[in-house]
């Protein structure tokens, strides 16, 4: 069927067609190479109309699809828009820039870069996880005479050390045969006892922490774990993992509501949104509609958090369903102690990240201004070098004040003698550009100036307000787990499952804030469920350790 749409005919082609063709090519002597790329061709023209027909997909979004950036550093994008970056933090050009001199961040003190580390091979100290053996020699120890020279008396010397790294399923399981007598007279049975150490769970709590960490951490989907299990003949049904955490998600509530608690109190909170599906919700939705009535929400979302305590601990807390990044956050503040002064709150400029009716100091996320000057840098590169070079010299300046440990206030200091001529310069740059109509208001470029111009309040925030951070990149690392999981499981199937995955993706990315181990983390919580409800406090991820040593547990288990 042909459809004329403004002159031109729009031809409806099935894509079993469009694969028709393709083989067509194959059996005309096209060869294999040439095949694959038509193919991928006619792939991503099918995927194009189906996006382009979504009411929601915009121009942007094509572009980012088709032109994606691999990487959002300065150099980088400066090199692919044809322009040699320069070699010291701070702009090195500045065209149009009011003043005669360019104010620089010349640190206290040049910190010298450390190397990256890279991906080679590790030292034993790395494993710090693994079992320690110690192997004694057999025949000697320190103060025998020395069996070669017979004259001098031996002493301890630095141990050598070996590692084995052994290789098994994510889930081990062990088999016990139990022998068991009968009397031929009497037949009373007689049962071989079974260890202590044994127990009397099939699955320990070691297996479930495991489970929870490949879903929630490792995003490895229910089903494809028990597919790996059952090729390795230790069988772990998708069902019978969900019927292990459930319950014990439920036993670990406390632990997460202590998060809720701690995180309310925090100085400095970051928040932001990604997708995520619940299928009952969208069902409820997609019933609504074909009943004629209007859902009041139909986008579904995971809002992350991320605290950071008084005491300089970071929390991380996850909520997926229907309520926005702001309104999650308003749960978590009506939890906060009256009598503590409003929290430094980082986030991007969109309105849902705002909690309504609650005092907040408010602070805008760099990153995201960046980013745009990022997206644009092939059409306006000498506009953009100045402006990306500006902010990777105010970045330069945050990296000094954490690698010399400053304190908040020492920081906003630093940066209000460093940064504050930076980006007062900027200021009026970006204010010069529009003012003077040297750009485009309606261009990318204007388009940029003009998100920083009427944000420009909360961007500066950490020039006024000691520990404002200058970004929302914590919060955005966090939300990685969300994709992941989103990339290979898909959706959550109820409000239910999501809320178990609420729960254990909080503790597990808490524990690696921390520092903490979030596999021996989840084990002990399971094996200290009474102890958990009745002192939450004490179960933290950074300080559970010091409660189970204090109280003799550590040593117990």
């Amino acid at each position: 069927m042909k459809i004329p749409v403004d002159g031109v005919q729009r031809i409806e082609i099935d894509v079993q067609q469009l694969k028709g063709i393709v083989e067509q090519a194959r059996k005309a002597s096209l060869d294999e190479v040439s095949c694959q790329m038509l193919h991928h061709v006619i792939e991503t023209i099918v995927f194009l109309t189906e996006l382009i027909e979504k009411k929601d997909t915009t121009i942007r979004d094509l572009r980012r699809l088709l032109s994606p950036l691999s990487t959002e550093k300065t150099k980088k994008a400066l090199e692919n828009a044809g322009i040699e970056p320069s070699q010291e933090p701070g702009p090195s050009a500045q065209p149009e820039a009011p003043g005669a001199e360019t104010a620089t961040a010349k640190p206290e003190a040049e910190v010298p870069k450390q190397k990256r580390k890279g991906h080679g091979k590790n030292g034993a100290s790395a494993y710090k996880g693994a079992p320690k053996v110690e192997i004694a020699h057999t025949s000697l120890k320190p103060g025998d005479p020395c069996p070669k020279c017979e004259k001098g008396k031996l002493y301890a010397a630095p141990q050598g050390v070996l590692v084995r790294v052994v290789g098994q399923a994510p889930l081990h399981a062990t088999v016990y045969h139990i022998d068991k007598l009968r009397c031929n007279l009497c037949q009373a049975i007689f049962v071989a006892e079974i260890p202590k150490d044994i127990g009397s769970k099939k699955y320990l709590e070691t297996a479930i922490s495991m489970i929870a960490l490949l879903k929630y951490s490792a995003g490895f989907p229910f089903y494809r774990l028990g597919v790996l299990q059952e090729n390795l003949q230790i069988p772990l049904p998708p069902a019978t993992q969900w019927d292990l955490l459930a319950p014990t998600a439920e036993s670990l509530k406390p632990a997460w509501e202590e998060l809720i608690r701690e995180a309310a109190q925090g100085e400095v909170l970051y928040d932001d949104d990604t997708k995520m599906k619940i299928l009952s919700l969208m069902k409820e939705i997609a019933l609504a509609k074909r009943n004629g009535a209007s859902p009041e929400r139909t986008g579904l979302f995971t809002t992350g958090i991320v605290a950071k305590t008084r005491e300089g601990e970071h929390i991380a807390l996850f909520f997926t369903g229907p309520k926005h990044a702001g309104e999650n956050l308003a749960e978590v503040l009506s939890r906060r102690d009256a009598e503590l002064s409003p929290p430094i709150l980082m986030c991007d400029a969109l309105t849902r990240n705002l909690p309504k009716n609650l005092q907040v100091i408010l602070g805008n996320c760099n990153a995201h201004a960046r980013r745009r000057y990022v997206s644009v840098t092939p059409n306006f590169p000498e506009e953009c070098r100045y402006v990306l070079e500006t902010l990777g010299a105010v970045y330069h300046n945050d990296a000094v004040t954490h690698e010399q440990n400053m304190t908040a206030e020492q920081r906003l200091h630093f940066h209000k003698t460093h940064s504050g001529p930076l980006m007062d310069e900027l200021h009026e740059w970006l204010k010069t550009r529009l003012g003077e109509k040297k750009v485009e208001p309606n261009s990318g470029l204007g388009e940029a100036i003009r998100y920083m111009l009427n944000h420009w309040i909360p961007l500066t925030l950490f020039l006024r307000q000691a520990g404002a951070p200058l970004d929302n990149s914590i919060v955005e690392r966090a939300l990685k787990k969300v994709i992941l999981l989103r990339k290979n499981s898909l959706f959550y199937k109820t409000q239910a499952g999501a809320r178990v995955g609420d729960l254990f993706m909080s503790l597990i990315y808490t524990c690696e804030l921390c520092g903490a181990n979030p596999f021996h983390y989840l084990t002990e919580l399971q094996r200290h469920t009474w102890e958990l409800s009745e002192h939450p406090e004490d179960w933290m991820p950074w300080n559970y350790r010091d409660t189970m040593a204090r109280t003799g547990l550590l040593l117990a288990s």
